[in-house]
């Protein structure tokens, strides 16, 4: 396949790739899916100004992991990490009400590997980004963002997935507000954007030592939501994906749940943004482009074995929505409800 293929022909390619051609395959049942060796939950665009949704989720992950036995190692934290104001910035009350408390480390002992939104690259009133880094390098929590970018194996004993954790706040014009006050947005430099690039083309081509690699970052590639496909993403990042069949990338950035394949690509999108913020319509729905996607609050279950990879949507009540499987040559197989 050519890696230079542009964005029409590629989505020509997808057409008709739905629900159907994964239903081609074995489709075992969800409750028959297996806990793993190594269990983590995420949530996206979950930091928001009205958290009650957010509490909603945050009370259904803590019931989930005890319902199923869940000693999960991690959990990832999908960027809008903190909506609107941060008042304190590093010392904000927020961080303990809206992180600490809500995903409490009775439940969650290890990491929370973080990575940045788009709203977490906001002045209210200064750099949240920096708030976060810094927050990061106190050592009495489990806030993990040791640079806008970065890589971690998990788990950390007898590792079977490679992370790579990445910024995708691409540069792009920030124009002032209509009032003509300067607009508090702000993303990577370009500078950034080139050396992340390289690095991240870097990382891929280490040796392979752990059975899976997923790509992690806050902005979908590809998306059945109202915010569309990333061109920029699609140009530079998606072709490494393809190149070094990464297994997964994660994302959030749309306010739902989706999972799409795309004939002949190694990499199953896997987006989960229904952490807290207001719900978004689907633009493209599944039956045209999947295997599924649902406007809905939850979160998303990661477990892994050496020879088998399983990620779940849930919804805000402890619902298994939609899960599939992955094994470390990259036959998918959906599991039915």
């Amino acid at each position: 396949m050519d890696l230079q293929i542009t964005r029409r022909r590629f989505l020509r390619q997808t057409i008709g790739f739905s629900a159907a051609v994964l239903a081609s395959q074995a489709m075992p049942a969800i409750a028959a899916a297996p806990h793993g060796e190594a269990d983590l939950l995420m949530v996206g665009d979950w930091g928001y100004a009205r958290p009650a949704a957010q509490e909603l989720v945050a009370a259904s992950m803590v019931k989930y992991t005890q319902a199923q036995r869940l000693h999960p190692q991690a959990l990832l934290m999908l960027g809008d990490n903190w909506y609107d104001e941060l008042p304190g910035g590093v010392d904000s009350p927020r961080w303990k009400t809206h992180f600490e408390d809500l995903y409490p480390a009775s439940v969650f002992p290890g990491p929370a590997y973080a990575i940045l939104g788009n709203h977490d690259y906001q002045m209210y009133p200064t750099s949240k980004v920096e708030a976060e880094l810094a927050y990061a390098r106190r050592g009495h929590t489990r806030w993990t963002m040791p640079a806008k970018w970065y890589s971690f194996d998990f788990p950390a004993k007898k590792p079977l997935i490679h992370f790579i954790a990445l910024d995708s706040n691409m540069p792009h014009e920030i124009k002032p507000n209509p009032d003509g006050t300067p607009n508090r947005n702000f993303t990577l430099t370009e500078e950034e954007r080139v050396a992340q690039f390289a690095w991240l083309e870097k990382e891929l081509a280490k040796p392979r030592l752990t059975p899976f690699t997923i790509v992690m970052a806050h902005h979908p590639v590809y998306t059945d939501g109202p915010h569309g496909d990333h061109p920029m993403l699609i140009r530079d990042w998606d072709p490494l994906l393809q190149r070094y069949n990464v297994h997964a990338y994660l994302g959030g950035h749309d306010h739902d749940l989706q999972h799409l394949e795309f004939h002949g690509h190694p990499t199953s999108f896997f987006l989960s943004g229904g952490g807290g913020a207001d719900l978004y319509d689907l633009k493209i729905t599944p039956d045209q482009r999947g295997p599924w996607a649902q406007k809905v609050n939850g979160f998303s279950h990661l477990s892994v074995t050496e020879k088998l990879l399983t990620l779940r949507h849930v919804d805000a009540a402890g619902n298994t929505l939609h899960a599939f499987t992955k094994t470390p040559e990259g036959k998918t197989s959906v599991l039915s409800a």
